[in-house]
């Protein structure tokens, strides 16, 4: 029985047949954070199924309007809090676009650059194997991921000072450069990384349970995939190998070798698959930008005083120095009017920000193009035909991050 013209609320009973409307979330632990899901259902049937965000609504596009374009940054690392790392790289550059300065920026803080991205793409990538493990009964995989998560996180720790929000990427480059110790811890996490997916590979991909639960759950074929603007592991998953990395480079990631993964299956184990495989992808780029940072030295923020910060050594030898530090904090600085359109690949999908600017201190204008989001909404069509225990999985297998949902 199809309900279409009646709003999907818990108080709405279907009187034929055994079609009833249930409630699932926000508050259900497997719904990964705060969605709430409306089903229509016909015994453990899902008939149809409604997300409803807004739970974790922050305003996080609109107080980043009323703040520095330096300061607004911090406001956009917390979107998707589970890649702070790509969320800030891709506001630096849409900035950088608007400035003029994009190809200024130092060998070195692209290089620096790129390595943060990788490596929260593998932490992000950990959480969501982990909590994933759990929804499925697979309790152990969780220890396994966040210890490799932790690794990462302390390296995080060291370079920009915060485990989960460093503000280490700025406008202009990072903010100083690796700290002593960071290659030794990088090259102890490049040599465990190999034999920590053989062990999650070992436990999971042939896994029989976990077969059952994944194969042929949550199909989306490429036409679909589409139609509902997925992107990034979810759409690769589908046999579209787009990936903003390869389409549409930045920070000289056309310099790199490495491959796009993907599957034809369009299931919920084929984007479990592409994300094992994503992973060791980003570990070839990390052991690539480990042997050019190697080779590189030089400075890893622009020259320019009226943007980015001097170096705090020089403020007290340099009035100079003093004057455009002081300006900076309490003032930011300017930026041409204009608008820009940046997309990075986020261990989610395309994200992207459109900026526009009216020539002052502030963004007059921010807007996100937030992967979660528009892999989310594909519930409405792989949800019906499936078991309510199926939700679970296939909201695993988007694995969708609520800050930037809800922004």
């Amino acid at each position: 029985m199809s309900i279409s013209a009646t709003p999907l609320t818990p108080e709405v009973v279907s009187k034929d047949g055994n079609a009833m409307v249930l409630s699932m979330g926000p508050q259900h632990p497997s719904t990964h954070g705060v969605l709430q899901i409306m089903l229509e259902i016909e015994g453990e049937n899902i008939v149809k199924a409604e997300p409803e965000i807004g739970y974790l609504h922050t305003g996080i596009e609109k107080n980043a309007e009323n703040q520095f374009w330096s300061t607004a940054q911090t406001n956009v690392e917390r979107m998707d809090y589970l890649a702070p790392s790509n969320n800030a790289l891709c506001y630096a550059l849409a900035v950088e676009k608007l400035l003029g300065i994009t190809n200024d920026i130092p060998e070195r803080a692209s290089l620096i650059r790129v390595l943060n991205s990788e490596l929260t793409r593998i932490a992000s990538h950990c959480v969501w194997l982990g909590t994933g493990g759990i929804d499925l009964g697979a309790l152990s995989v969780f220890f396994y991921t966040f210890d490799l998560r932790e690794n990462i996180l302390d390296m995080q720790e060291a370079a920009g000072g915060a485990r989960m929000h460093p503000n280490y990427i700025r406008v202009g480059g990072v903010n100083g450069d690796l700290p002593d110790g960071y290659m030794d811890r990088l090259n102890a996490f490049i040599e465990k990384f190999p034999g920590r997916m053989r062990d999650l590979r070992a436990l999971l991909q042939a896994n029989p349970i976990l077969q059952d639960r994944m194969i042929d759950v949550g199909i989306m074929t490429p036409e679909e995939a589409v139609q509902w603007n997925i992107t990034g592991p979810s759409l690769r998953a589908s046999g579209i190998a787009y990936d903003v990395r390869k389409a549409y480079p930045y920070c000289g990631f056309e310099t790199y070798d490495f491959d796009v993964p993907t599957r034809e299956e369009g299931d919920s184990y084929a984007r479990f698959l592409v994300r094992l495989d994503e992973m060791e992808e980003s570990h070839r780029i990390i052991k690539q930008v480990r042997d050019r940072l190697q080779k590189t030295h030089g400075p890893v923020a622009i020259d320019n005083a009226k943007v980015v910060a001097p170096p705090k050594e020089t403020i007290a030898l340099s009035m100079e120095a003093l004057i455009h530090h002081f300006k900076i904090m309490t003032e930011g600085f300017r930026v041409p009017p204009g608008d820009v359109y940046q997309a990075t690949e986020s261990p989610r999908g395309e994200l992207a920000y459109y900026i526009v600017s009216d020539g002052g201190n502030r963004p007059y204008r921010i807007r996100t193009r937030p992967p979660s989001m528009y892999n989310l909404q594909a519930l409405k069509g792989m949800g019906p035909g499936n078991l309510i225990a199926d939700l679970v999985v296939m909201i695993g297998s988007l694995d969708p991050v609520f800050g930037e949902v809800d922004r």
